[in-house]
């Protein structure tokens, strides 16, 4: 890769200016798409009048930079409001498209990403979407058309009790019944979304609160008086915490997606390599430390290195910061770290002991916290035998895999091959899958908010709607290469006639196996072998089904044709489209089967 360039940072106000290149970039081509002129003057220069143009007024006060979104009847108010507004639509293919690039837009920018959906069924859509952010804790506000309100609770056309199905899985859940309140209910969910634990809000919008006359100018997004986030951690706690990092000969650091969230990778990456401590992400926190760099042990889990899973197992303290500990990381509880004493740094209480018991719980903001520790620290661990230890463990459990030219492509030389030919600033998007697990493995990671997929959820289809998003929230020089897998991208294929209507310079890689290929992987490994409904021999040709979309088509069979089709995919200005025909009987290892000991990961199906 490229010699590494300027972190990637959330925009600002003050970062506004950058964006408007690509602002002005889809402006002509989003125009012709909606019928609107290419001109518009923002609501902010008209008195409010409805509650619908309170609804849009907010959205611009909060900073508001794009609307993903589909049309229907019950929202309508709220998008005739838009209409002058100079917030940027993006119409999507379908709702749970429009939520995804929301989830990713706010994975990106760091700022709510937004989606518009109808009542009934547009609201039901967005509901795969929603529940992505809210397991991943990802900022998002989604806004959703409703019948009148004196029609509900009547089995009205199009009506579904959407605050009802989706308060499980939402940090704020609003019924907005007031004209006079909507705005301000709509700049609270989009407050609440970005605040503490970040994750999804919905405001459900009543055709007639929408319609209703008002004169309420929405105020500056906040959050209730009610709403409160610890940020320093106890005193007590921090100093006991410090020395047992100092006592400690085996010490890890595990950093999860809630370092990227909390804006704290600047800090932990200090903190690590002054006290040259080895560390070990989860997947959502790819990007928070350099992979490259010689502490870097990368990813932990039932996919992991499999120096990474001994390095947890065998180490005497963990500092964990900004992971939840799920069960794709952890494996069976009775064997995770089990000889380790557990710093456990997490923003939200709840968190704190759930899975993982944490001797030491420092309940505040990552980079506070981490920042509270740096100055108690005085003295760093003496671990000179178990970082060489780690270092021997990442020679004895090689990533290296082979490639004979007489056999089909591996996956894993496509991921490189990617990798190779972009900067350490490219974003990469997948869909869910083994394809997901590649690119973790065997793309090198070294920057935060360049690693957008579906980690709790586990959401097929997630990645190209993911890579729009991730696009618009990007900077024109960063790269966006989206990883998909033959089943995965069939889900939401639908949206690259947008990424096309859009000329979103966008590149997307299916790995084709013919499989649904980790349902195979598991079927051979634990139902001997019976491929029932996992076999996907009968998917159109991608490349073929790209320029009938309007995007370009390229295809791989051979090692040979790799490298030019990558340089030429990447080359192109506009949304283009790999067909790589890769080995149907690849398998992603190292692996741990589900509830299994992570220091006993298997590197081939007769371990398992």
């Amino acid at each position: 890769m490229s010699e590494r360039a300027t972190p990637v940072t959330p925009r600002t106000e003050a970062d506004a200016s950058e964006a408007e290149t690509e602002r002005e970039r889809i402006t002509d081509s989003e125009a012709a798409a909606s019928s609107e002129p290419s001109s518009k003057t923002s609501t902010s220069t008209k008195p409010v009048t409805t509650g619908a143009e309170s609804v849009v007024r907010a959205l611009e006060t909060a900073g508001a930079e794009y609307v993903f979104g589909v049309q229907g009847g019950a929202i309508m108010p709220v998008y005739d409001a838009l209409y002058d507004s100079e917030i940027r639509h993006v119409t999507m293919a379908h709702e749970q498209g429009a939520s995804h690039a929301a989830d990713a837009y706010g994975i990106v920018s760091g700022d709510p990403g937004v989606c518009f959906a109808t009542s009934g069924p547009g609201a039901t859509n967005l509901v795969t979407g929603i529940a992505d952010a809210d397991m991943d804790s990802d900022p998002m506000i989604a806004l959703t058309g409703q019948v009148p309100t004196g029609m509900v609770g009547n089995d009205a056309f199009q009506e579904t009790d959407t605050t009802g199905v989706t308060k499980p899985i939402t940090k704020a859940n609003t019924f907005s019944s007031d004209p006079d309140r909507v705005g301000d209910d709509v700049g609270e969910a989009f407050a609440l979304a970005g605040a503490g634990r970040p994750g999804p809000t919905l405001v459900d919008l009543p055709k007639d609160v929408t319609l209703g006359e008002t004169s309420n100018e929405p105020g500056q997004p906040r959050t209730p008086d009610t709403y409160e986030v610890q940020e320093h951690a106890d005193p007590e706690t921090v100093r006991l915490a410090a020395r047992r990092i100092e006592q400690s000969a085996k010490p890890v650091m595990l950093l999860g997606g809630g370092v990227i969230k909390g804006n704290a990778t600047e800090a932990v990456r200090a903190f690590a390599i002054e006290h040259e401590i080895p560390v070990v992400t989860t997947m959502p926190g790819l990007g928070v430390f350099p992979e490259d760099h010689e502490l870097a042990m990368e990813m932990a889990g039932m996919h992991g290195t499999g120096y990474a899973n001994m390095a947890i197992t065998h180490c005497d303290t963990l500092i964990g910061v900004g992971t939840r500990f799920d069960d794709r990381l952890t494996g069976g509880i009775k064997h995770f770290a089990p000889d380790a004493e557990v710093i456990h740094v997490d923003i939200d209480p709840a968190e704190i002991s759930k899975n993982i018991h944490a001797e030491y719980p420092l309940v505040g903001d990552a980079e506070t916290v981490i920042e509270q520790l740096t100055d108690e620290v005085t003295d760093s661990p003496q671990a000179t035998k178990w970082r060489a230890q780690c270092q021997q463990w990442k020679s004895d459990y090689s990533m290296a895999y082979r490639t004979p030219e007489d056999e089909p492509v591996q996956p894993p030389f496509v991921v490189e091959a990617l990798d190779e030919a972009t900067s350490d600033r490219a974003i990469v998007t997948t869909g869910v899958g083994q394809h997901q697990m590649w690119a973790c493995q065997y793309w090198t990671f070294t920057e935060p908010r360049t690693w957008v997929s579906s980690h709790g959820l586990g959401t097929m289809g997630y990645g190209l709607p993911a890579a729009i998003g991730a696009r618009l929230a990007a900077e024109d020089d960063q790269e966006v290469v989206c990883f998909e897998g033959d089943g995965s991208f069939l889900m939401t294929i639908q949206e690259l006639a947008v990424a096309v209507r859009e000329n979103m310079d966008i590149t997307v890689v299916v790995l084709n196996n013919e499989y649904i290929g980790m349902v195979r992987q598991w079927q051979d490994a634990f139902f001997e072998g019976r491929h029932t409904a996992s076999e996907y021999n009968w998917c159109p040709e991608f490349d073929t089904l790209a320029e009938a979309f309007g995007a370009k088509g390229f295809r791989i069979d051979d090692y040979d044709e790799v490298a030019d089709t990558v340089e030429a995919a990447l080359a192109y200005d506009g949304p283009s489209v790999i067909d790589a025909h890769v080995d149907p009987r690849a398998n992603v290892y190292p692996m741990v089967p589900s509830g299994g000991d992570n220091g006993r990961f298997a590197l081939s199906e007769g371990q398992l």
